[in-house]
């Protein structure tokens, strides 16, 4: 027996239907801060490289290599195809690090407001404001949920500093982005 792995889109429908019978078509409002940390833009820089073409094919390339060695017994081998598979994900851990520490944006928290209009995020007197038609997709991983406002921008929101606001942020994204671009599973 196969299963689907469902996703929160899927069951956007009946969110939406249990919603307006019971009380109509309420505004929806959701505030929240979240500290980006180095484990988090780790995180975020694991997903967004893998997921491309770039992450794909330096795995490949390094496996490749690795089965050269075992049917060539030459060493070179096997030390490129460590190297190939290694170097991405330590080099990402660097360079999360050195944004989390030389970032001005990541020394405080941030502080999101999600309306029907769109997102606010501000930090001290700053703010910035995005319409969810701007939004490209949302995607979650094993620690947080991403949400990408252009192919190479995110917010980032990491599940331990969401608490028991976590549904009510993914219910948020699912009502307002189309659910061909949400690819949030819990």
């Amino acid at each position: 027996m196969l299963l689907k792995r469902r996703t929160y889109a899927d069951s956007i429908p009946l969110i939406l239907i249990s919603r307006v019978q019971k009380k109509g078509r309420a505004d929806m409002e959701l505030e929240f801060d979240v500290k980006v940390t180095p484990g988090a833009l780790y995180d975020y820089l694991l997903y967004h490289t893998y997921t491309g073409l770039s992450g794909v094919i330096g795995t490949l390339v390094g496996v490749f290599l690795i089965m050269a060695f075992m049917s060539t017994r030459y060493f070179i081998y096997l030390i490129a195809g460590v190297v190939m598979i290694a170097y991405l994900p330590c080099s990402l851990f660097l360079k999360a690090n050195q944004q989390a520490v030389n970032n001005t944006a990541f020394r405080q928290p941030l502080h999101y407001k999600m309306t029907d209009e769109g997102i606010s995020v501000s930090q001290g007197e700053n703010e910035e404001k995005q319409s969810w038609d701007n939004c490209v997709k949302a995607v979650s991983t094993p620690r947080s949920v991403i949400l990408y406002t252009s192919r190479a921008t995110a917010s980032i929101f990491p599940k331990k500093d969401l608490g028991d606001k976590q549904e009510a942020l993914i219910q948020m994204i699912s009502t307002h982005m189309d659910p061909k671009k949400v690819k949030i599973r819990f």
